[in-house]
């Protein structure tokens, strides 16, 4: 499922245009992507958190000559699913 189902699928259900919940879902992401780039936990009760992950910076390998290669510090956005989403998954 990709944002343009989701907004079709939230249209559907709600009587809304697919315009007016494209526009729904976009404001959704933008907000937890402004959250996370703050560094904020955005948590939606009853599916989860989204919460920033700093990586250090780390010594790696070019796998094609062997190389050793420094990888920079980096921050990444990870998602932990509430309990009702894992019952889902797994029931």
């Amino acid at each position: 499922m990709n944002s343009a189902d989701l907004a079709q699928h939230i249209a559907e259900g709600h009587s809304l245009s697919k315009a007016d919940a494209k526009t729904l879902v976009d404001a959704v992401f933008t907000a937890v992507a402004e959250a996370a780039a703050k560094g904020e936990e955005v948590s939606i009760s009853g599916f989860g958190k989204f919460k920033v992950k700093e990586s250090a910076a780390r010594e790696g390998r070019n796998p094609s000559t062997g190389a050793t290669i420094q990888i920079a510090a980096s921050r990444k956005l990870g998602f932990t699913p509430a309990k009702a989403v894992k019952d889902k998954l797994n029931g």
